[in-house]
């Protein structure tokens, strides 16, 4: 009986790469491992979910330099069996293959949660951004108009932005919908959009800060979103149409937020108020479609640079699909940090930097749960 090989053995390692890297779901990744050992390993020793990740969200290259599993930095144990770089390389690979299997599993959802700031508001708190996350016109109690409204401007080239939080630090969006509002009580029931709609998406140069409470709107002409956030993503510009509808706007590609902000610039105006005759843009409800990598990862921003710490937390995974139950055995950082003590904890961050290899709990997990 003739002895059967893979295409790994007639190829070589060199062409076999170039043909993997054509892949471009996690899912067929994962089926790849599943064919046989030598393939398994193949594609772990070369680090193929990590560069099918990086190259799906290149956002992602931010976080990919310390990554901590279950809250905790582990070391890595030595054995007879596997050398410490094999089981790095592995548990390296789970992480990536999850990852990549979170950023591409879409269940749409509003992802934002809180409003954070205006521009300008023409008439607080009666007009402020607070009103835009319902997707109510009006409120049913008091029969009123619930939109937000910027200040007046005599030049209609003047812009307004929006910020809010999401609802994770790390996000994947796809669309955003941006609903002009309509003054019904107004002679002609003008509606106040603006030309044109541009979304930037970053983090909090001050996490502290935005994380206690929201600015105060009142003094928000005064502050600059440039000083507050950093932006990482910036959109093209889509035209906005003058009408009394939720507009989507579809992003060229998902866009992987890290840090949680959004920023929707409203750029130019085209109502004016015959009351005063100044323009004015107002909007009456904003969502921001996607979702959170919640529980299975999040991300922690180290300093106002963007540098920080992937974590993964195998154990929310299995309790989010319900593939496990009981108290969760998540460990906080500074408990573990404080049980290891200083010097342990240095050379564990050392150990299990991603340049050795990332370190996941569940070794005995099967690549056979990322298969579709």
């Amino acid at each position: 009986m003739e002895v059967g090989y893979d295409f790994l053995h007639w190829l070589g390692p060199d062409i076999s790469i170039q043909i993997l890297m054509f892949l471009d779901d996690p899912s067929d990744l994962a089926r790849v491992t599943a064919v046989s050992r030598s393939m398994r390993r193949f594609v772990i020793e070369n680090g193929l979910c990590k560069q099918l990740c990086l190259r799906m969200f290149p956002e992602i290259s931010s976080v990919a330099h310390d990554i901590e599993v279950k809250n905790v930095i582990e070391p890595v144990e030595f054995g007879p069996k596997f050398s410490m770089e094999w089981e790095c390389l592995e548990r390296d690979h789970r992480v990536y293959a999850f990852l990549a299997q979170g950023l591409t599993s879409f269940m749409r959802k509003d992802c934002i949660t809180e409003a954070i700031v205006a521009s300008s508001t023409d008439n607080y708190p009666e007009e402020s951004i607070q009103n835009t996350l319902e997707p109510n016109n009006a409120d049913e109690v008091e029969q009123r108009a619930l939109y937000w409204s910027s200040k007046g401007e005599s030049d209609p080239t003047v812009s307004e932005t929006l910020i809010y939080k999401l609802i994770a630090n790390l996000c994947v969006i796809t669309e955003i919908h941006v609903q002009p509002f309509q003054a019904y009580f107004q002679f002609g029931h003008p509606i106040y959009s603006a030309k044109a709609v541009r979304f930037q998406m970053g983090h909090s140069k001050y996490l502290v800060e935005i994380e206690s409470g929201i600015i105060d709107e009142s003094a928000a002409g005064h502050i600059s979103s440039d000083d507050k956030f950093i932006w990482t993503y910036t959109s093209p510009e889509f035209p906005m149409a003058q009408e009394n509808c939720l507009q989507k706007f579809k992003l060229p590609e998902p866009v992987l937020c890290i840090g949680g902000i959004l920023k929707i610039e409203l750029l130019g105006r085209v109502q004016r108020q015959e009351m005063d005759g100044l323009y004015y843009i107002c909007v009456a409800h904003v969502q921001a479609v996607g979702r959170s990598l919640l529980p299975a990862f999040d991300v922690e921003l180290l300093d106002s640079l963007g540098k920080c710490t992937l974590k993964y937390y195998p154990e929310a995974r299995k309790l989010s699909e319900g593939e496990a139950s009981g108290p969760s055995r998540l460990r906080t950082f500074t408990t573990s940090l404080m049980q290891r003590g200083v010097r342990g904890w240095e050379q564990i961050i050392l150990n299990t930097l991603l340049g050795a290899g990332a370190v996941v709990g569940d070794d005995d997990e099967s690549d056979d749960e990322l298969v579709a």
